[in-house]
């Protein structure tokens, strides 16, 4: 073979392998933003912030299972349309599509189409990753809040905080300095029970009561192996504002890198 022609045959080789990989699809997540309950008005922002961050970082795709809200979310239209969303998104075949599901400002309790095999495809290598009112979602299956590792308990009014940065190391704080004010701007900070304190990495923390001042430890910001699988989960994410800022949305892409096992 001549060199002209070994020279072309390599060229059109190394054309073919840039098509593939430009043509191969980035990792798919699932993101859900249907509430059955209170329904938070940052969710769309949410949802574009998500998907900007996945391409903006090359990390992953995204695929969308909302329902656009309503006025009576008891109506048994709204409810049926739920259902039909997270029946196409969720079923234990359509798992298999999906190398991460993130819940954002979810609420109440979801009809999953099969709640066991959610929780069994998490724990067999999924992402799961939970933002904000993830934590109030789905108390009424244990399995659930045992996976995420802490449940939402209450809040009070909005608030300034400073939060304590307990793992610099990890992809979603490496950014923010130890002592982070949300850059001034208040939020809603939840109060958590059943928090597993000794099966989880926590990131971020108060050392105080966020409303009362009173002393003790209250978390905001964890991570944790599940089985074979990641969960990473931030209770921040109420205010459209604290979405915007570049800080939380370094949190959040850190968090799910994290939880897709890319950093």
């Amino acid at each position: 073979m001549k060199c002209s022609s070994v020279l072309a045959w390599l060229v059109a080789l190394a054309c073919a392998w840039a098509a593939h990989a430009m043509a191969a699809p980035s990792t798919k997540i699932l993101v859900v933003t249907t509430a059955m309950g209170y329904r938070h008005g940052s969710i769309e922002t949410a949802e574009q912030v998500i998907a900007a961050l996945g391409k903006s970082s090359g990390a992953y795709e995204v695929e969308l299972a909302a329902v656009a809200a309503t006025d009576n979310p008891g109506a048994a239209s709204f409810q049926e349309q739920v259902k039909a969303t997270l029946a196409r998104t969720l079923s234990r075949d359509a798992l298999k599509r999906y190398r991460g599901i993130v819940f954002v400002n979810t609420t109440g309790e979801l009809p999953l189409p099969d709640k066991e095999a959610f929780i069994q495809w998490v724990r067999d290598g999924g992402a799961f990753i939970g933002i904000h009112s993830a934590s109030d979602t789905l108390h009424g299956y244990r399995p659930y809040i045992e996976m995420l590792g802490g449940e939402f308990d209450y809040h009070r009014e909005q608030v300034l905080i400073e939060a304590i940065n307990r793992d610099a190391s990890h992809p979603a704080n490496r950014h923010l300095p130890m002592s982070w004010d949300l850059d001034g701007q208040k939020e809603e900070i939840y109060i958590l029970k059943n928090f597993q304190q000794g099966r989880v990495r926590e990131l971020i923390v108060l050392d105080r009561h966020p409303n009362s001042g009173a002393p003790g430890s209250f978390p905001i910001s964890w991570c944790r192996d599940f089985g074979n699988g990641r969960v990473f989960y931030t209770a921040l994410g109420h205010n459209e504002q604290v979405w915007q800022m570049p800080a939380f949305q370094q949190h959040v892409l850190g968090g799910i890198e994290w939880a897709l096992g890319l950093k």
